[in-house]
């Protein structure tokens, strides 16, 4: 067939087309099916299928990772009891706030239990907090000897209480030796300290907003 063949087709009387007309009629109406099912439904179909596909690519991710933490939750029992347990006895170190005075006492007694003279022992009026504990520095100086002023330090290092020394400066005294230090102390807080410490740091988080 020419193309003057085909223009002598008419399109009301398909049925007695030749049959290489008739095939490639057919042919362009199932291409013309296949493209419409394709934009006005199979497309948005393919949308959802690539959304699906991915959203289960993430469940299988997770569905992995809480798998990895349900075979090792024993494990993360443990350590977690391990570390209430360091928690607890570092807590144990720190005295509350009634116990305070009594920590003052044995830093004292430490000094004058090794036979030095205190100068200067002045406890800081105010407490710096932090987190879940306040910390109190205390001003001192005592003369003694060498050994006895070494001895010191070590009886507040082996306190039941957590007393660190700071800006250490010892300095000759005649025929003794002159320490000045910072000793500081720690307290944890109780919960009406912490729920206050909360309501603080709300309050300058919504002034800082403003």
């Amino acid at each position: 067939m020419n193309l003057d063949d085909f223009k002598k087709l008419h399109p009301k009387d398909i049925g007695n087309w030749p049959i290489v007309p008739k095939a490639l009629a057919l042919c362009g109406l199932f291409i013309l099916i296949l493209f419409a099912g394709y934009w006005f439904d199979w497309q948005n179909q393919l949308a959802d299928l690539d959304i699906a596909k991915e959203k289960e690519s993430q469940l299988r991710e997770t569905f992995i990772s809480k798998k990895k933490q349900a075979v090792n939750l024993d494990t993360y029992r443990r350590q977690l009891k391990d570390l209430e347990q360091a928690f607890g006895a570092l807590i144990k170190q720190l005295p509350n706030k009634a116990e305070m005075d009594a920590l003052l006492t044995d830093i004292n007694q430490a000094g004058l239990g090794r036979g030095l003279e205190f100068e200067l022992f002045r406890p800081a009026d105010n407490e710096t907090l932090s987190g879940f504990y306040a910390e109190r520095p205390i001003s001192i100086r005592v003369t003694g000897n060498y050994h006895d002023l070494g001895a010191f330090a070590s009886d507040v290092s082996r306190l039941p209480r957590i007393v660190t020394l700071n800006e250490i400066n010892i300095t000759p005294s005649g025929q003794t030796l002159t320490m000045s230090a910072v000793a500081k102390t720690y307290r944890y807080l109780d919960e009406n300290e912490l729920a206050a410490q909360k309501a603080a740091q709300r309050k300058s988080a919504k002034e800082a907003k403003k």
